[in-house]
């Protein structure tokens, strides 16, 4: 899996959510990870963004946003997830 983070992106997670690639990266690692699409209409792109809360090797949970394009998992974003991503995650990711 190719991982592409712009540099915009990448500083963003650093300064704002204190994130690093390696945080990401383990994230994508993680075997409870189940992806959602985000249906919102706001959301939608071409191809869908898609999202998932894991967690680090050190058990921070993170919700990654992305898009699956030509053989490469291009990131959006990254965040601690609040309250109500929580809640909807565990809700469609069973």
């Amino acid at each position: 899996m190719q991982l592409v983070i712009s540099s915009k992106v990448r500083q963003k997670l650093a300064l704002k959510h204190g994130l690093s690639e390696r945080d990401v990266r383990e994230c994508f690692c993680d075997p409870t990870v189940v992806l959602l699409i985000d249906t919102r209409e706001e959301h939608k792109t071409d191809p869908p963004t898609q999202w998932f809360i894991g967690e680090t090797d050190m058990g921070k949970r993170i919700k990654i946003v992305f898009i699956f394009k030509e053989g490469k998992v291009i990131i959006k974003s990254a965040f601690p997830p609040n309250q109500e991503e929580e809640r909807i995650y565990a809700k469609f990711a069973r």
